[in-house]
């Protein structure tokens, strides 16, 4: 079975997270992940959330970036990762910095 490291998000400097979240694809990621959170969702797989015209190799680089910010949350369920937003974690570690993040309409 796959194991996913998830940084302990007191590891993580701002910067790694506002790197991660300078991409569009990966803040197009992180909003559908959002927006599954919102509607009690039990997270997304990897090609669900990302854009749909994102590469495979790319699509798994974006997520691996994510995941090493400490954004996302990744979890085998049979053959699919679903992922979900760290989202209450970063709040508290980074107050207001996703809010804005998905505020900005792109």
């Amino acid at each position: 079975m796959a194991s996913f490291v998830h940084p302990d998000l007191e590891d993580v400097p701002l910067g790694a997270v506002l790197s991660a979240l300078a991409d569009p694809a990966r803040r197009a990621i992180v909003r559908r992940l959002a927006c599954d959170a919102e509607q009690e969702g039990g997270g997304l797989a990897c090609s669900v959330a990302a854009p749909p015209d994102l590469p495979r190799a790319t699509m798994s680089n974006h997520y691996t970036v994510l995941r090493a910010a400490g954004l996302v949350r990744a979890r085998k369920v049979g053959v699919s990762v679903l992922h979900t937003l760290r989202r209450d974690e970063v709040e508290r570690r980074f107050p207001g910095v996703l809010e804005a993040v998905l505020a900005v309409q792109e």
